[in-house]
């Protein structure tokens, strides 16, 4: 059973300081670490609580994954990977108390923040997609997700060299159907996040929580 780890949680503050504020879950690409997204975290806006996880499959080199990638299973096995995770953190998200949740993902990280989306539409604010993509995948809970709209940021670089075409044509496609969607592309920014886009990034979270 995948479950989410919650010694392995960084929060940027203290239990007694959580209540009655917003959530913002930070979810690490593929091969990184719950400390990788926390180091953006003085760049991030000051009002939520900030909490970053780390995914629960054992990636190699000290690395975790959330997901099998493409290159490792068939879509079917994938989209299953990404479903059975989210299932996991909505139970850990169970668990903790704000008044409102967004998400920040980067690369696969980005991914799962989109499947929690098709699992829970109406459970998060707003998801911030950096670097990623949604994972192809007849979803049940899609149709909802149209209706819900939930406001979505994807930003993304010319020169990312590791997120397929394919995958970008499908996200493409797919965003603008199941949320109200901010995009913005970055010339020459390669699978990294930019301060530009940072920027952008704070932008769209405070015009969401405001």
């Amino acid at each position: 059973m995948v479950t989410i780890d919650p010694s392995a949680v960084i929060w940027s503050a203290p239990e007694r300081e959580r209540a009655g504020r917003p959530l913002l879950v930070l979810l690490h690409g593929f091969g990184s670490h719950e400390g990788d997204l926390f180091g953006l975290s003085p760049q991030l806006p000051l009002g939520p609580v900030i909490a970053s996880l780390r995914a629960p499959l054992d990636a190699g080199q000290g690395g975790f994954a959330w997901a099998p990638l493409s290159r490792q299973a068939d879509a079917a096995t994938v989209a299953k990977g990404a479903d059975e995770v989210a299932v996991a953190l909505l139970e850990w998200l169970a668990t903790t108390e704000s008044t409102s949740v967004g998400l920040l993902g980067f690369s696969q990280g980005a991914a799962v923040a989109m499947q929690l989306l098709r699992n829970a539409p109406e459970r998060f604010a707003f998801a911030v997609n950096l670097s990623g993509f949604a994972v192809p995948d007849d979803n049940a809970g899609d149709a909802e997700l149209a209706r819900v709209s939930p406001p979505v940021f994807w930003g993304r670089g010319t020169a990312d060299q590791v997120i397929t075409p394919d995958l970008i044509a499908y996200t493409q496609q797919w965003l603008p159907e199941h949320s109200t969607l901010t995009e913005r592309i970055y010339e020459d920014l390669p699978h990294s996040i930019s301060r530009p886009e940072l920027d952008d990034v704070n932008a769209f979270i405070r015009s969401v929580w405001r």
